[in-house]
């Protein structure tokens, strides 16, 4: 009996103790990774100031960025993505997008882009393989953050280049725990519209979630200049909507990772560990137990005899 409970008890014991390395090492390799299957709209509002001969014109303005994975095209360690952003001015009930044609002069910039990440990572990969011949090289953490993001700075790319994401401080947001970072970027030139030139400077403030790397709040200003005087200055952040769906989207995730990384592990372990010693420590005591009712019977035979 001793046997049979300690052979069941170091069975069950080591399967605690294989399933607690194999959550730590292959299950979070395989879920620390960009899912393949993104599709995702992300929304965004604020206000804005354009500079013209006839004055000052404030307005308020909306953006919506699309972003979709390509599943063809990635694999199991590069994600391919292709994503279109769309800025207008948010009048007359005006949609995510209206044509460079629209009669009330709504759009203000829309804009297509190419480029892949390492699904583990966040960071861009200019593989010809993967992009495109005429894709724009990027560098650094594009549309997310690596997984277990730490609290350092990060190579970041916004707007026409890279700049330095600072990490600041840790922030709640609706009870999610982020990192914040910060970064600003140097003016560069840019194309304002056909025929003038100018330049673009952006300071961004980034709100990250650390286990999964994922973005939950993001506020922007961005400042066009032409001919060294302003053009048009931005105002924009993510909505509370898209906020709200971001902590909990992003939240779900990062408690499936401590589940299955954290948690789970920590469980087997610490019932594991201990029913593996009890069953070794019972076979052992079993092997070793004299058979005393059978001895007696085999003393009284041969004194008999």
């Amino acid at each position: 009996m001793r046997k049979t409970i300690g052979a069941v008890c170091a069975f069950l014991g080591a399967f605690l103790v294989i399933v607690a390395i194999l959550a730590q090492t292959w299950a979070a390799g395989q879920l620390k990774k960009t899912p393949l299957d993104v599709d995702s709209v992300t929304r965004l509002s604020g206000d804005a100031i354009q500079y013209t001969a006839q004055g000052i014109s404030p307005f308020a303005v909306k953006a919506t960025s699309t972003t979709k994975a390509d599943s063809e095209k990635s694999d199991d360690d590069v994600v391919v993505f292709k994503t279109s952003t769309c800025l207008v001015k948010d009048t007359n009930d005006v949609g995510d997008c209206v044509s460079a044609d629209d009669p009330l002069n709504r759009l203000l910039s829309a804009s297509f882009d190419d480029f892949a990440t390492d699904r583990t990572t966040g960071e861009a990969v200019n593989d010809p393989k993967y992009l495109p011949a005429d894709a724009e090289e990027h560098e650094g953490q594009v549309n997310k953050f690596p997984f277990d993001t730490e609290k350092k700075d990060y190579t970041y790319f916004i707007g026409p280049g890279t700049a330095t994401a600072e990490y600041t401080k840790t922030e709640k947001v609706d009870g999610l725990e982020t990192y914040v970072f910060h970064v600003e970027t140097e003016p560069a030139p840019i194309t304002i519209a056909e025929g003038l030139e100018g330049t673009y400077q952006e300071t961004t403030d980034l709100w990250i979630e650390p286990r999964t790397g994922q973005i939950v709040d993001q506020v922007s200003e961005q400042v066009r200049t032409a001919n060294d005087e302003p053009f048009l200055t931005l105002n924009i952040s993510f909505t509370d909507a898209q906020v709200k769906e971001n902590v909990d989207d992003i939240g779900g995730d990062a408690d499936l990772l401590k589940l299955a990384t954290s948690t789970v592990p920590l469980i087997a372990y610490i019932v594991g560990i201990p029913l593996l010693l009890i069953g070794l420590a019972l076979l052992i005591l079993g092997r070793n137990q004299t058979p005393a009712p059978k001895t007696r019977a085999r003393q009284s035979e041969l004194t008999k005899a």
